[in-house]
């Protein structure tokens, strides 16, 4: 089934700490789903848990989502029709919500105590029985209620569940799912201090933000019948519920958590992976199909082929492993992809990191010689950042050639310093011609002598091709450092 009308959907995000590619992939279907439907696409800022709120996890959350391009219609920065959108400036709806249903007799106001909870808790353990409230506020009458909130006693507001019976909530990916009342508790809606939990705030502004369909991972799906609860108490109509898959850790032997934020070189933090050289395409590509595939054969995706293919129908509930080396893979294919130009201007800031003064126009003519050589960004400053020092330092041993000894690679690479010399600038397919014909003329294999220039001129053994670098380089530069190895080559003769 193909979606048709507008979805309006959410990415709701609490900051409690830092943003990660589980939230990431939920913010990337959402989105989809919006731009698909031509509906909206709305960031609500889920923050009224005090104790564990993070100062600056908003602003990474925001910055990570506009690095992916998963740019928001409403929001917390941008406002919008059903501004604030921050849950811990709304708190007045969910006060008035949490009244209306206690007037309903859908609720009601519970003054039990710290203390007498922690007892009925460890009483309930002891009798090997799952937790739950034992409700002795909700037989209260409500005038004695009423008298004692009117007093000023501490409480709270629970939700009335039914005694008996069962709850149907019904998932996309899943189908129906039913539990028996007696199994669920009567969930704290509003806590003593007026503010809501979850289960309150997320389902008022869903529906005052006339949320359409709930794409969130399936770790709620334990109080989803609860949800539905508070959607059936009220009389709303309910949104499409979606739970996602849970990502595993890549050896596929357990969820992905916190613990696991870096396996090997990588990170579960988009931040991270940007700082690490991944170019956003490739992490919205490699995240779309932890959960999503459009057929048996298509796996490489720009942000509007994912808009165009999109379905919920083609999502996966099952599980998936976190694949790093994918996550390569299609970073690899993305870079590739970039025009040269725009390859260099991503490039730019990662050399400025790693404190190489370049610019832009620098990196223009160098961005074809790496392109299809480097799998993130980073790789392009291991492999081309000899060509911005004012000199490289080889070491002896490796400036002799592949069977050779050091007096027969110092002669060859005199040999090259005279042929440079004579030559006013350096052309590449000539230089490539005389260089081969000197490598025939010494009586050496090609690679022998290339080998030897390779060291000499970037000091490494991986480099982009030899000919391009030695023209990009220049003719001074290359000559000052072939002579260089042919000092250090006579040195170790």
């Amino acid at each position: 089934m193909t979606e048709t009308t507008p979805a309006r959907v959410r990415y709701a995000p609490s900051p409690t700490g830092r943003f990660h590619i589980g939230g990431a992939r939920t913010a990337l279907y959402n989105y989809l789903l919006a731009r698909q439907t031509g509906g909206q696409f709305i960031i609500r800022i889920e923050d009224t848990d005090r104790k564990r709120f993070v100062p600056g996890s908003e602003q990474e959350i925001l910055e990570s989502l506009n690095w992916l391009g998963l740019h928001w219609d409403e929001g917390p920065d941008l406002g919008g029709p059903h501004a604030p959108y921050r849950q811990s400036e709304r708190v007045d709806l969910y006060r008035a919500h949490a009244e209306q249903l206690v007037e309903l007799g859908l609720a009601y106001f519970c003054f039990c105590s710290p203390e007498r909870l922690a007892a009925m808790r460890q009483d309930l353990e002891r009798r090997k029985q799952p937790p739950h409230y034992d409700g002795l506020c909700r037989r209260l009458a409500p005038a004695e209620a009423a008298a004692r909130r009117a007093a000023g006693e501490s409480h709270v507001v629970r939700l009335k569940v039914p005694e008996s019976g069962r709850t149907t909530a019904v998932d996309r990916l899943r189908g129906e799912i039913q539990v028996e009342n007696t199994s669920l508790d009567d969930v704290i809606l509003l806590k003593s201090d007026g503010l809501p939990v979850y289960h309150l705030a997320a389902m008022v502004d869903d529906r005052l933000m006339g949320i359409t369909h709930v794409l969130r991972s399936s770790e709620w799906l334990p109080t989803f019948p609860l949800h539905v609860l508070i959607y059936q108490a009220f009389g709303w109509e309910q949104p499409v519920w979606v739970h996602l898959s849970v990502f595993l850790n890549p050896s596929g032997k357990g969820k992905m958590s916190k613990r696991d934020a870096v396996s090997g070189a990588s990170s579960i933090y988009p931040l991270d992976l940007r700082e690490q050289g991944y170019v956003p395409e490739a992490v919205v590509n490699w995240l779309a199909l932890m959960g999503w595939s459009y057929d048996d054969r298509t796996e490489v995706f720009g942000l509007e082929d994912l808009v165009q293919r999109f379905s919920l129908d083609r999502l996966n509930p099952s599980p998936a492993a976190v694949n790093y080396s994918k996550l390569d893979h299609f970073n690899g294919i993305h870079i590739r992809s970039l025009p040269e130009a725009e390859l260099a201007r991503r490039l730019a800031p990662v050399f400025e990191r790693h404190r190489i003064s370049v610019t832009e126009a620098d990196l223009v003519p160098l961005a074809p010689l790496i392109q299809e050589r480097i799998r993130t960004l980073d790789e392009a400053v291991e492999m081309a950042g000899f060509m911005f020092g004012e000199s490289v330092s080889p070491v002896a041993a490796d400036l002799i050639g592949p069977g050779m000894t050091a007096a027969a690679s110092a002669a060859a690479v005199r040999r090259a310093q005279r042929l440079i010399g004579e030559r006013e600038r350096l052309e590449p397919e000539s230089l490539e011609a005389e260089l081969r014909g000197l490598a025939e003329e010494l009586g050496l294999k090609v690679g022998q002598l290339f080998t030897i220039l390779r060291i000499a001129v970037t000091g490494q053994r991986v480099s982009p091709p030899l000919i391009e670098t030695m023209v990009l380089l220049g003719r001074e530069q290359v000559l000052e450092r072939v002579a260089r190895a042919g000092d250090l080559l006579e040195d170790a003769g």
